[in-house]
């Protein structure tokens, strides 16, 4: 493991502030990612570390979000080329994605599972530009592809999500 933090250091007060800010919704995302809870934790720990570790090499070409977005969707990536996680059983039911008290709608969570659904490729699109609102020119730059790439996934990911929901594709 590296040197304790000093917490006094600007890198310290950075990282700290970044916690506060993005722990949940890099949760929220790692979650919907690997669908396990102790994973989706363990992927923002892990996310944090590196940033922590890397604090030196960002330029500041993107945001601080994008940076740990990106950071975490590879870490996550990580995870699941892991043959533990590829041999595991990675359904889901409804009762699983109780959070918080309050009970959300169905029509919430059918969504959700839906989004839950889709290829990889497709479901991080998705989860950066509606549930981590980012423009198609972040999603790019986070995921390392074009922005007429991104356009493309969002455009096939929302008519596959339509036929999900409309049950027309069982197959997912």
């Amino acid at each position: 493991m590296e040197a304790v933090m000093d917490p006094g250091s600007k890198r310290d007060q950075v990282i700290e502030k970044l916690i506060r800010l993005y722990q949940t919704p890099l949760l929220r995302l790692c979650y919907i990612q690997l669908q396990d809870r102790a994973l989706a934790e363990d992927a923002v720990q892990e996310t944090f570390l590196k940033a922590y570790r890397g604090y030196s090499e960002f330029r500041g070409e993107c945001s601080e979000k994008t940076w740990l977005i990106r950071i975490a969707v590879n870490v996550c990536r990580d995870y699941q080329r892991g043959s533990w996680f590829r041999h595991t059983d990675r359904s889901i039911t409804p009762d699983m994605l109780q959070v918080g008290t309050v009970q959300p709608e169905t029509e919430d969570m059918d969504l959700s599972l839906a989004v839950m659904k889709l290829p990889r490729k497709m479901r991080e699109t998705i989860l950066l530009y509606y549930y981590q609102d980012m423009s198609t020119e972040e999603i790019a730059r986070t995921l390392g592809i074009t922005q007429s790439t991104v356009s493309y996934r969002l455009q096939k990911s929302r008519a596959k999500l339509r036929m999900l929901l409309e049950g027309r594709d069982q197959d997912a």
